[in-house]
C-alpha cells in the first residue's frame, strides 16, 4: 500500500512542478499572442499568432505588443527610443536628424501613388521635442490604415509586454519576421 501511495505522490509532484514550469515561463518569459486587425500588413496578417519574448528593453524596429489605452493589446513597431526625435519628411523616416531605410515599407509605398506616411514631428503629436525617458514612440507597418503613435502618443514601458518576431501559426507560414 504504501508503495502506491509513493508512487502517487512522485507523479503528484512531478505533475506540479510542471504546471509551476509552465506557469513561471508563460508569466514571465514567453506569452502567445493573435495578430488582431490590418494594421501591421504586409508584415503580419490578422489572425498570425506569435511569441512575445517578455525578457529585454526593445531596440528600434522591433515588433512590440503593449497594453493600449482601449484595455487591448496592439502589436506596432518601435521606431522612437527615450531621448529620440522623430521626423517624416517625404515619406521618409528621420530619427534624431538620420534618414532610416524601413524595408518592411517597399511593398505598400510601391502601391501608392501618394505618401504612405504624412509629414509630422514628434513634437507637433505630442507636444514634446523627443521621446520621454521610460517611454517608445511605435508606429503601424500598414501606415494608412494604423492607430498608432500617431494618435495614441508614446507608449510607457510599463505598457511593454515584450518583442515578438516568431510566427508559428497558421502552420504554412511559420517564419521570424522582421
Amino acid at each position: 500500500m504504501s508503495n502506491g501511495k509513493s508512487e502517487f505522490w512522485e507523479w503528484t509532484k512531478a505533475l506540479l512542478i510542471a504546471v509551476g514550469l509552465a506557469a513561471v515561463i508563460r508569466y514571465f518569459i514567453f506569452a502567445p499572442i493573435v495578430v488582431d486587425g490590418l494594421s501591421m500588413m504586409p508584415t503580419l496578417q490578422n489572425g498570425d499568432r506569435m511569441v512575445v519574448n517578455k525578457i529585454g528593453d526593445p531596440e528600434r524596429f522591433d515588433i512590440v505588443v503593449f497594453h493600449a489605452p482601449e484595455n487591448k493589446d496592439y502589436i506596432k513597431r518601435v521606431i522612437g527610443l527615450p531621448g529620440d526625435t522623430v521626423e517624416y519628411k517625404n515619406d521618409k523616416l528621420y530619427v534624431n536628424g538620420k534618414y532610416y531605410e524601413e524595408p518592411y515599407l517597399d511593398e505598400y509605398k510601391s502601391q501608392q501613388d501618394g505618401p504612405l506616411t504624412s509629414d509630422f514631428t514628434l513634437e507637433e503629436i505630442t507636444g514634446q521635442k523627443t521621446v520621454p525617458e521610460g517611454e517608445i514612440f511605435v508606429l503601424g507597418d500598414n501606415r494608412l490604415f494604423s492607430k498608432d503613435g500617431r494618435h495614441i502618443g508614446t507608449i510607457k514601458m510599463d505598457e511593454v509586454v515584450g518583442d515578438t518576431s516568431i510566427v508559428y501559426w497558421p502552420f504554412d507560414k511559420i517564419r521570424i519576421v522582421n
